[in-house]
C-alpha cells in the first residue's frame, strides 16, 4: 500500500531562503503548526520562470489547414508554443504552504466530497484517490479510463471537451476568500490562514533570469562563497536583494474593476485553491446536469469533459457558459472540441463535429494525454514525438561533451556512457531499480563528493507507456513504441562516438 505523501519535502532549487535538510524537519514542523507563526510569518518573493512547451498542431493559415508549429493570428504569422508561467517560494514558505494543504485544508475538502460521491468521483486532479484494490493512487491513466469505459457503456454520445481560459491567473480573490472561509466553516478567514492568502494574491516576485547576472549565468563565485558559509542562496539576506539592483515585481494582473486577481501556478498550494474555487460550478453541474439529466462529468483541473446526448450539446453549452460566469471565469467555446461516438460498420467510432456540422471520421478525442479512437486508445502523437525529440537533444549534448573531452586531451577517439541512456530512453529502463546517491558535502571549508545510500528509479517513459497499454487494456500502445530502440540506435550513429558500431 503506498503512503501518504509526506509534507515536508528537501527541495534542491536555490532560492532566497536557506535550503532546509530533513534533519531541521522537527523545527520546521514546531513553526509551521503554530497558528500565530503562520500569521505573522513574512513571505518571501516568488521566483518567476516560463515553461516553453513546443507544439505541432492543426492551424489554419488563410483557407488551408494544416498541421504545423506556427499558427495565424489577427493576420500575423506566430509560434504555436505554449508558454506556462511558473513561480516557486522560497524553502521555508513552501513548507507552510505545504503543511497548511495536506494537514489543515485538504482534509477538510476531501471531507465536504464525501458528502456527494458523485461529486467526488467528478472531481479527480491534485487529489490522493486510492484505485479499487486500495494499493496505490489512481493517476491520469486510471481517469482517462473512467471516460473512455463511459463511453464504450453509452456508445451513441458526445463528448464535449472545454477549457478554462487563463485559469489560474483569472480566478477572483473575492470568491476564492468566501470560499476558503466556507470550507474551513467560518464567515471569514482565520488570521493564519488570512496571511496564506495575502501571499498567494498580492504575491511578489523576480525574474529567474534577472538573477543571471554575469554574462545571462549564474554568479557561480558567489553562490561558491555563500555555499561555502553554509548558505544555499542567491543572497546572504533579504536586504541585500532589497538593495540589488534586481527589480521585485508585484502582482499587476486586474479584472475589468480594476481589482486584482489571479494565483500563482507553482506554489504547494495553488492546485488546492484552484479546487476549492471552482467548487460551486462542480455542484452545480451535478446537480443540474448529472442528477437531472444523466450528464455525465468530469473536471481534471481546468479541463473539463461531458458525456451527452447529440441533441444535449447547445443545451449544455449554454448552461456552462453561465455556471461558470458565475465564478467570473470564462470559456473558449470556439475552441471546443465536440467527438461524436457511434457504432459504424461494426465498431464504435469517433467523428469530430465540425462547425457547419459536418462529420469528420476517426478524428479521436484527446483527453489527458491519450487519442480515443472508440475501437482503439493511443498515446497522444505530441507526447510521443516529445520523447524522441527528448531522447536526440540528450544524444547530441553528449555528442558536444564527447568533442570536448577529445579536444581536451587529444583524443582521437571517446566513448559514449550508454547506460544512462538507455536506462531513460530504451526497454532497458522499464524496471525499478536503485541508483546510488552521489552527496556534496562541506568538511573544512572544502567540498567532498561522498556515496551516500541509494535512490529508486521508478522506471522511464516506456514503462508508463507500458503500464498504460495494460491499465487501459490497449496493447495498440505497445505497438506505438515497438520501433524506439532502432530510433535510438540511428540516434546514437549520427555521432562519432568509438564505443557505438555502424550499421
Amino acid at each position: 500500500m503506498q503512503k501518504q505523501k509526506d509534507w515536508f519535502k528537501n527541495r534542491g532549487y536555490l532560492h532566497f531562503s536557506n535550503k532546509t535538510p530533513l534533519r531541521v524537519k522537527k523545527n520546521v514542523l514546531r513553526y509551521v503548526s503554530n497558528p500565530n507563526k503562520v500569521a505573522g510569518h513574512s513571505f518571501y518573493p516568488l521566483i518567476f520562470k516560463e515553461i516553453k512547451q513546443r507544439r505541432f498542431k492543426q492551424s489554419t493559415f488563410g483557407e488551408v489547414t494544416r498541421r504545423s508549429h506556427k499558427k495565424e493570428k489577427n493576420g500575423k504569422i506566430i509560434s504555436n508554443t505554449k508558454i506556462r508561467d511558473i513561480l516557486y517560494a522560497s524553502h521555508i514558505d513552501a513548507h507552510v504552504y505545504s503543511y497548511y494543504t495536506q494537514k489543515i485544508i485538504t482534509p477538510k475538502y476531501e471531507e465536504y466530497l464525501k458528502r456527494n460521491p458523485l461529486l467526488s468521483d467528478s472531481i479527480t486532479a491534485y487529489r490522493q484517490i486510492r484505485t479499487e484494490d486500495d494499493l496505490k493512487y489512481k493517476n491520469n491513466v486510471h481517469f482517462a479510463k473512467d471516460v473512455f469505459d463511459e463511453i464504450k457503456k453509452r456508445e451513441n454520445c458526445v463528448a464535449l471537451v472545454l477549457d478554462i481560459e487563463n485559469f489560474f491567473p483569472s480566478l477572483d480573490h473575492k470568491i476564492l476568500k468566501l470560499a476558503w472561509a466556507k470550507l474551513l466553516g467560518y464567515k471569514t478567514l482565520p488570521k493564519d490562514h488570512y496571511n496564506l492568502f495575502k501571499a498567494c494574491t498580492r504575491f511578489s516576485y523576480v525574474k529567474l533570469n534577472d538573477l543571471r547576472t554575469k554574462n545571462n549565468h549564474f554568479d557561480e563565485k558567489k553562490i561558491a562563497h555563500l555555499r561555502n558559509k553554509g548558505k544555499h542562496t542567491f543572497f546572504e539576506n533579504i536586504k541585500e536583494l532589497v538593495d540589488s539592483d534586481i527589480i521585485i515585481h508585484k502582482n499587476q494582473k486586474k479584472n475589468e474593476n480594476g481589482k486584482l486577481m489571479g494565483i500563482p501556478q507553482g506554489l504547494p498550494i495553488s492546485a488546492l485553491l484552484a479546487n476549492i474555487y471552482m467548487l460551486a460550478f462542480d455542484e452545480d453541474v451535478i446537480d443540474e446536469l448529472t442528477l437531472k439529466y444523466d450528464i455525465f462529468y468530469r473536471r481534471y483541473s481546468d479541463d473539463i469533459v461531458f458525456l451527452c446526448k447529440e441533441n444535449q450539446i447547445d443545451f449544455v453549452e449554454e448552461f456552462v457558459k453561465k455556471a461558470i460566469k458565475k465564478i467570473k471565469l470564462s470559456i473558449s467555446f470556439e475552441k471546443t472540441e465536440k467527438i461524436l461516438f457511434r457504432i459504424d460498420a461494426g465498431r464504435l467510432q469517433s467523428f469530430k463535429i465540425e462547425k457547419d456540422n459536418s462529420l469528420t471520421k476517426n478524428f479521436p478525442l484527446n483527453y489527458l494525454g491519450f487519442e480515443f479512437y472508440g475501437y482503439q486508445t493511443l498515446i497522444k502523437s505530441k507526447n510521443l514525438a516529445q520523447f524522441y525529440r527528448e531522447m536526440k537533444d540528450t544524444v547530441r549534448r553528449k555528442s558536444k561533451r564527447v568533442e570536448v573531452i577529445k579536444e581536451k586531451h587529444l583524443l582521437d577517439k571517446a566513448p559514449l556512457f550508454k547506460r544512462k541512456i538507455y536506462r531513460l530512453y530504451s526497454f532497458k529502463g522499464v524496471k525499478t531499480r536503485k541508483l546510488k546517491i552521489k552527496r556534496v558535502t562541506l568538511r573544512n571549508g572544502k567540498q567532498y563528493i561522498d556515496e551516500d545510500g541509494f535512490r529508486k528509479f521508478r522506471g522511464n517513459y516506456l514503462r508508463y507507456a507500458y503500464r498504460a497499454s495494460e491499465d487501459l487494456e490497449a496493447p495498440e500502445i505497445k505497438r506505438q513504441l515497438r520501433n524506439h530502440w532502432k530510433i535510438l540506435q540511428k540516434t546514437l550513429r549520427k555521432y562519432d562516438f568509438s564505443n557505438v558500431k555502424d550499421s
